[in-house]
């Protein structure tokens, strides 16, 4: 039994992979700020679910706040942290810039103190596919130069990598990066297209569909993602032997360090999505076609080879099957009394 810190413990992500944690016998705790972002009740339902579990435990904090977050590494002395905790979302960033800096570089920074002045065997931290920008080359390999970010939530993931390879080269802290693909399923973020979709259908409201229909993302299943999480926790990186800086690779180093790309590799097309999820709603989109947002990218796809090699990785839930149980858990989940 391994005791884990898990940020982000009430987010979507962080939920999933708490409860698979607990299922399989870890020591989890849990760290959120519960901010309002999206609805906090949501959030508190998601935590419900993990308070009635043995070997729970519930902090509430921000990552920025350096005096309580180095006191509970400094208690606790976890013996794996995945950080999923950030501000996310590419749009707000346009409207709320200064909470990213906050959560997603101060509270990073934080999260490096405590794993390097505690002990921490392997930290594990969310990235995105966000950083590869305007990068056209398809499928996105993590062995390609990602510089040229299209928003500032990218520019802190991007930040994140770098500030943990830099801990990883100073102190060996084994770091690894994940670039999530868009993740969806049951328990998923209010913000996210398809339960914006869900619930505009539902209301016979019509739904916003950016690039007229024509993005393609890597859309992938929740469980797929912890899947890979829990395995990724006990497989430490180890520094790579033909890492070279005359020809220098974004995703190893000749530190304890990997960047891995999470995904479905399988990228759909926005309108093969919402057709499937009205497939699952019995019930036709009015659709409001507009132009591409600024800090948008019209697709991403995941080239997944380096997780395959590393942990076996490889997804296996259709966008069929994973809108359905979304769906079903949407249905159950607001039908409540």
């Amino acid at each position: 039994m391994s005791k884990i810190l898990v940020t982000g413990a009430a987010g979507f992500i962080g939920f999933n992979l708490s409860g698979q944690l607990l299922a399989r016998g870890d020591e989890v705790v849990g760290l959120d700020n519960l901010n309002d972002y999206y609805d906090v009740n949501l959030k508190l339902d998601r935590l419900k679910q993990l308070e009635n579990k043995t070997n729970f435990k519930f902090a509430k904090m921000e990552l920025a706040d350096k005096e309580n977050v180095l006191r509970l590494f400094a208690e606790e002395k976890f013996d794996y942290v995945v950080n999923l905790a950030a501000q996310a979302g590419v749009r707000y960033s346009l409207i709320n810039p200064y909470s990213y800096i906050e959560s997603n570089i101060l509270g990073f920074v934080n999260i490096l103190e405590g794993c390097r002045h505690n002990g921490v065997k392997h930290l594990v931290f969310a990235s995105s596919s966000s950083v590869y920008g305007a990068n056209t080359r398809m499928p996105f390999s993590v062995h390609d130069n990602v510089d040229h970010p299209m928003s500032l939530y990218a520019a802190t993931k991007k930040s994140n990598e770098l500030m943990s390879h830099t801990y990883s080269n100073l102190y060996k802290l084994p770091c690894t990066g994940l670039r999530f693909f868009t993740v969806y399923g049951p328990w998923g973020r209010p913000d996210m297209a398809l339960f914006l979709f869900t619930k505009a259908i539902k209301e016979d409201r019509p739904i916003d569909i950016f690039n007229y229909g024509k993005m393609r993302r890597d859309f992938t299943y929740i469980d797929d993602i912890v899947h890979g999480v829990v395995k990724l926790i006990t497989h430490l990186p180890e520094p790579d032997p033909a890492w070279n800086g005359n020809s220098p690779d974004p995703a190893t180093s000749f530190a304890p360090y990997r960047i891995y790309n999470i995904g479905n590799n399988n990228p759909v097309e926005l309108e093969k999505y919402i057709s499937v999820l009205e497939d699952c709603l019995g019930k036709k989109a009015i659709r409001n076609l507009l132009p591409m947002q600024p800090g948008d990218v019209p697709a991403t796809y995941a080239d997944i080879d380096d997780l395959e090699r590393a942990i076996g990785f490889r997804p296996a839930t259709s966008i069929e099957h994973g809108i359905g149980k979304f769906v079903e858990w949407y249905n159950a989940y607001y039908s409540r009394g």
